[in-house]
C-alpha cells in the first residue's frame, strides 16, 4: 500500500503542473463586489467543481441566493454494517472516523486602480519565485495547495486517515452573506471535528505559523448635535457650546496617556498572556525601529508595559476611524456647526463580549456629555473575538505539520485583525478553525500587484499533506 512518502513525491513531481493550474484559477476575474462579474465568478466557481472532480473528489456546486459554493468530499472510507455496538459511531453502518473540512474562497477584491500594476491583474506573471495576479494569493493560492494535496493521496492510492470535505465559497470578499444559512441548511453534512483555513499569514518562510486567536470589533458613531443650523461665529459665539469642540473633549477622555481605555469595566474580562503565549510572541521576527519606519511614524505608541507585538493581537483597542465637523472647503467660513460625528471601532480580544463593551461605552458616554449638547450614537457591525488553544492536541498537530513542511520551528500567532467567519463555523458546526495561513507580508492582498511565493504554494502543499495524519493522531473529536 502507498504510503505517506508517495504522496510527498506526487507532489515533487506534479510541482509545475500545480503552477500551470495556479495560472488557470487566477485568471478567471472572480469580483464579488462588481455585479457585471456575476458569470465570471460562476464560471470560476464551476472550474473549481471540475477540477475537484478531476482529482477524485465527489463535487457538486450549490446554488444560493448570492454565488454558488462548492461542495467536494473525499469518497467515505469507512466500512458499512458495523454492528450497532461498535464504540464511536457516527451515523448508522459508518465507523466513526475524524472529519475534517477546508474552507477557502474563490471571489477575490477589485484590483482597481489598474494604472498601478506592472501587469494586467488576470493575466498572471512569474517572476522568480513570485506569480503575481489578482487572488494569487487571497484565497486561490491557499486553497489550492490543500486540493493538491489530497488530489497527490488519491491519486497514488494513499489512503487517508480521515474525511475531507472542501467548502469554497464565492462571497467572502463581501461579507460570506450567503455562508451562515448554507452551513445551518447543511450542517448535518458539514459536521466535523476541526476546520482548516488557509487565509491568513506568517511572517516569513522560516517562520511559518498557525494563528490561534484573532480580535473581535465593535463598530459604532458618535454625533454630538449644537444648534438647530451651522451659526455665525462671531454673533453667536459664547453663548452656545461648539459641538466639534464638545467631541473633541468626550473623544479625549476615552484614552490616557498610558494608552488605556477608560471606559469603566473595559478590561474586566481580558485575560493575561500565559509563559507560553509570551515566549512564542518573543520568538517572532520583530524590530520596533524598522516598523515605526515602515509606517512613517517618528515613534510607536501604544499600552504602556506591553510590548508592539502584543499591543496589536492581544490588546483591546479603541481607535476613531473618521472624525468631521462644520466647513472643509478652501478658505474660511466662521460658523459653530449644527454637529459633530466621529466614526469608531473597538477591537476586542477573547472573552470580551462586543454587547457588553457598547452598551458600558454609552452608559459612559452619555454619562460624560454636557447638558449643552444631545449625543446620539448608532450602532455597527460587530464581530466577536476568537481563540483556540495553542497547546491544545488539534494546534499541536497543525504545528507539527508546519514543521515537517517547511524544516524549521513554527511559530504561534495572534492577529489583531478580525475573521468573523471562524465563530460561524464555532456556532453552528461546533468545530475550532485552525488558521494555517501561507501569505506572506509583502504579498500585497487586497492591493495592486498581488503576489504568491511559489515556495509556500508547494510547502503549503507539503503542509496539508503532513496534517491529516498529524490530525487524525490527535485523538480529539468533536461528538456534536
Amino acid at each position: 500500500m502507498a504510503t505517506l512518502s508517495s504522496v510527498l513525491e506526487y507532489l515533487k513531481q506534479n510541482e509545475r503542473r500545480s503552477i500551470e493550474q495556479l495560472c488557470e484559477y487566477v485568471r478567471f476575474p472572480s469580483i464579488s463586489a462588481q455585479p457585471q462579474h456575476k458569470s465570471d465568478l460562476h464560471a470560476c466557481a464551476e472550474w473549481v467543481t471540475n477540477h475537484c472532480r478531476e482529482i477524485g473528489l465527489e463535487a457538486r456546486l450549490c446554488p444560493t441566493a448570492g454565488n454558488p459554493i462548492v461542495v467536494a468530499k473525499t469518497a467515505r472510507l469507512a466500512s458499512a454494517g458495523s454492528s450497532s455496538d461498535e464504540k464511536g459511531t457516527k451515523g448508522a453502518g459508518h465507523l466513526q472516523r475524524p472529519h475534517f473540512l477546508i474552507y477557502g474562497h474563490y471571489d477575490v477584491q477589485p484590483p482597481e486602480p489598474f494604472e498601478l500594476w506592472k501587469s494586467p491583474p488576470f493575466e498572471p506573471r512569474i517572476e522568480g519565485r513570485s506569480l503575481f495576479a489578482r487572488g494569487a494569493s487571497d484565497n486561490k493560492g491557499q486553497n489550492l495547495a490543500h486540493l493538491k494535496a489530497i488530489e497527490a493521496y488519491l491519486k497514488t492510492g494513499t489512503e487517508l486517515p480521515c474525511d475531507i470535505t472542501f467548502v469554497i465559497e464565492g462571497e467572502e470578499e463581501v461579507g460570506s452573506n450567503s455562508l451562515a444559512t448554507f452551513l445551518r441548511e447543511h450542517r448535518d453534512e458539514l459536521g466535523c471535528d476541526a476546520v482548516v483555513i488557509s487565509d491568513t499569514g506568517m511572517p516569513t518562510p522560516k517562520h511559518p505559523a498557525l494563528t490561534y486567536a484573532l480580535r473581535g470589533i465593535v463598530a459604532f458613531e458618535i454625533i454630538v448635535h449644537g444648534p438647530n443650523r451651522d451659526l455665525h461665529s462671531g454673533i453667536f459665539g459664547g453663548t452656545v457650546d461648539n459641538p466639534a469642540m464638545a467631541l473633541c473633549q468626550l473623544l479625549a477622555k476615552l484614552r490616557d496617556k498610558n494608552g488605556r481605555v477608560t471606559i469603566p469595566g473595559f478590561y474586566d474580562d481580558v485575560e493575561s498572556l500565559s509563559a507560553y503565549e509570551r515566549k512564542q510572541f518573543a520568538r517572532l521576527p520583530f524590530k520596533a525601529r524598522a516598523y515605526a519606519k515602515f509606517l512613517g511614524v517618528p515613534k510607536l505608541f501604544g499600552e504602556k508595559n506591553f510590548t508592539p507585538l502584543e499591543q496589536r493581537s492581544a490588546r483591546p483597542t479603541l481607535e476613531i476611524n473618521g472624525l468631521t465637523s462644520g466647513y472643509q472647503g478652501e478658505g474660511s467660513k466662521t460658523i459653530i456647526p449644527a454637529w459633530a460625528r466621529a466614526k469608531i471601532t473597538t477591537r476586542l480580544v477573547p472573552n470580551q463580549d462586543p454587547q457588553r463593551i457598547i452598551k458600558s461605552l454609552r452608559r459612559h458616554l452619555t454619562k460624560l456629555c454636557p447638558a449643552t449638547v444631545r449625543l446620539e450614537i448608532k450602532s455597527g457591525h460587530g464581530a466577536e473575538p476568537y481563540l483556540v488553544s495553542p497547546t491544545g492536541p488539534q494546534a499541536q498537530a497543525a504545528l507539527r505539520a508546519l514543521k515537517s513542511a517547511f524544516e524549521c520551528e513554527p511559530v504561534l500567532m495572534r492577529e489583531g485583525g478580525s475573521i468573523p467567519i471562524v465563530n460561524v463555523f464555532k456556532k453552528i458546526l461546533g468545530a475550532d478553525s485552525l488558521m494555517l495561513g501561507l501569505a506572506l507580508p509583502d504579498d500585497n492582498a487586497h492591493s495592486p500587484n498581488e503576489k504568491f511565493n511559489l515556495d509556500c504554494f508547494f510547502k503549503g502543499q507539503l503542509m496539508s499533506a503532513y496534517l491529516w495524519e498529524e490530525l487524525a493522531g490527535s485523538g480529539i473529536m468533536n461528538d456534536e
